[in-house]
């Protein structure tokens, strides 16, 4: 394909807003993804961190 402006190749021969429209849907999707994550992540860590306070607390005082 050949486009002769910026503004022909965004426009997409008139599917640009579907084009654009799917890359944008899907790097938001993405981007919440990877931010779900991470806090999933940081959640599994936090409750790791109070079971082994924990276990470590209920070995001190038998």
């Amino acid at each position: 394909m050949n486009w002769g402006s910026a503004s022909e190749f965004f426009a997409m021969g008139g599917y640009g807003l579907y084009v654009w429209g799917s890359f944008g849907v899907t790097f938001g999707a993405l981007l919440i993804e990877a931010l779900l994550t991470r806090a999933r992540f940081r959640a599994a860590r936090r409750a790791l961190r109070r079971e082994l306070a924990a276990d470590r607390e209920s070995q001190d005082h038998p």
